[in-house]
């Protein structure tokens, strides 16, 4: 039997709400389709909410923090933070396998240092990353890519030398113009495994071509967006050009899925469209990233292919899933070191509710779990200096299908603990946070969960102050 091939596509930034059918103002028809032949995950969940660790996650299906990817990949810090070679990231696996490995786009698994040969746009040197030839790149073979780069309209990459590719096109595009080119000129003999990872749209968002913007009204915009921004003309912008960016990335997923079905490998590619986090786009006064509300964790994940069942469910999927469940519908055994679970049942076999899939699966997660640790230097540096350890703090919490649970230990070492308990069922918008105490019964019962975790991962959280 001939092997199926993966082809991974994630943005960066993208909230799961953001395409059209999912009732955001943005015309996605691209996707729109693909979704309709698709399954669609209603609780698809990003474990840490931030690029490196959700990206670590997703590679290996370990936890962020068992990784060390406890904050992004950057320098600044006394350690240095990246995916450590002798990890077993899914190109390790499938290489192994016989299958060809691509990786075009943003990485930002690496350990960051300053550019190459000339001053960094955007001033990425504390980000961004030369990943040269080697075990560095997790066994991916055709390599190009970068490791934190913002400058959309004027990006660069390398390939295998430290020399920049700078293509002078938004990088969507020029990435697609790559994934497209490989597929034509692959090794038609082997199976092909390929990961395209496009940064928009995550900011700045002023970098998105004309041709993709739209106009955006107030009446379009979420309730849980303060009126304050919803006056402000500058917001609204912001909100055309995430929007903008979200259909520009439609426009080129559509050309992916146009090569697919031209050249007949529909049927024996699984894709899947996916992020690394959301964004909360005004919601609740924020923007980016790295909270616990739904427009920051709940992240698309639709996939299609290989005889996988079209409709929607209802299971809960953390960024640890990713791995082990794309090896399982290959019929890969999955590596020892994952801390996730295959839903390959659920995609494969799902009950035959019309309107929503409720799902269950053999030992089916009631909780994920949730995390965020302080990072950037100015943040480390106080608890450093008062001998505290800046990994107890920031918050960790549960993701049930109805409740959100939190311990916050702030960002400051002065900041008190405080718990919280959103019901998503009747507040999805979580406009009314319960303020609760550790002796809440409740609380004690999320408790003993979230100590469950701590413990797996050796988790140094102060989970009782």
């Amino acid at each position: 039997m001939k092997k199926k091939n993966i082809l991974y596509i994630f943005a960066d930034q993208w909230r799961k709400k953001g395409m059209g059918f999912e009732g955001e103002p943005v015309a996605t028809p691209a996707m729109d389709k693909f979704a309709s032949e698709s399954m669609v995950f209603d609780h698809a969940i990003s474990t840490y909410p931030l690029c490196s660790p959700h990206r670590g996650a997703l590679m290996t299906g370990k936890y962020p923090y068992s990784l060390g990817l406890w904050t992004n990949c950057k320098i600044g810090l006394d350690e240095v933070v990246m995916l450590k070679p002798q990890e077993v990231s899914i190109a390790n696996v499938l290489k192994k396998e016989g299958y060809a490995t691509a990786y075009i786009g943003k990485w930002h698994l690496d350990g960051s240092e300053k550019n190459f040969q000339d001053t960094p746009e955007s001033g990425a040197d504390n980000w961004d990353a030369y990943t040269p030839k080697g075990e560095r790149r997790q066994g991916f073979d055709y390599w190009c890519s970068y490791g934190a780069m913002n400058a959309h309209l004027d990006p660069h990459y390398w390939q295998d030398n430290n020399k920049k590719v700078k293509p002078k096109i938004w990088s969507p595009e020029f990435e697609t113009n790559l994934a497209l080119d490989y597929l034509e000129n692959r090794d038609q003999d082997k199976p092909f495994c390929m990961f395209i990872s496009w940064n928009p749209p995550h900011p700045p968002l002023d970098k998105v071509p004309d041709k993709y913007l739209k106009t955006i009204h107030q009446h379009q915009l979420m309730a849980n967006v303060p009126d304050t921004l919803k006056n402000d003309p500058a917001y609204i912008k912001r909100v055309e050009q995430y929007y903008g960016a979200i259909a520009g990335l439609d426009h080129n997923f559509g050309r992916i899925m146009a090569y697919l079905k031209e050249h007949n490998l529909v049927e024996n590619t699984i894709v899947v469209l996916s992020a690394d986090h959301g964004e909360m786009l005004g919601a609740h006064g924020r923007t980016g990233k790295n909270i616990w509300y739904e427009e920051s964790i709940n992240i698309p994940f639709i996939i299609r292919g290989g005889g996988i069942k079209a409709g929607r469910t209802d299971v809960l999927f953390s960024s640890i899933d990713h791995m082990p469940t794309l090896l399982d519908l290959l019929g890969i055994d999955i590596p020892s070191t994952v801390h996730g679970r295959s839903f390959k049942h659920v995609l494969m076999h799902p009950s035959n509710r019309a309107d929503k899939q409720q799902d269950t699966v053999e030992d089916e997660p009631k909780s994920i779990f949730l995390s965020m640790i302080p990072g950037l230097p100015e943040l480390v540096e106080p608890y450093r200096e008062r001998g505290l350890n800046n990994k107890a703090f920031g918050w960790r919490g549960l993701r049930t299908k109805t409740h959100t649970y939190v311990v916050d230990n702030g960002c400051h070492p002065e900041d008190k603990q405080v718990r919280y308990i959103y019901h998503l069922k009747d507040d999805p918008l979580q406009l009314n946070p319960e303020m609760v105490s550790q002796d809440d019964s409740r609380c004690m019962a999320y408790d003993h969960v979230l100590r469950g975790y701590l413990a797996k991962i050796k988790d140094p959280f102060l989970l009782n102050r």
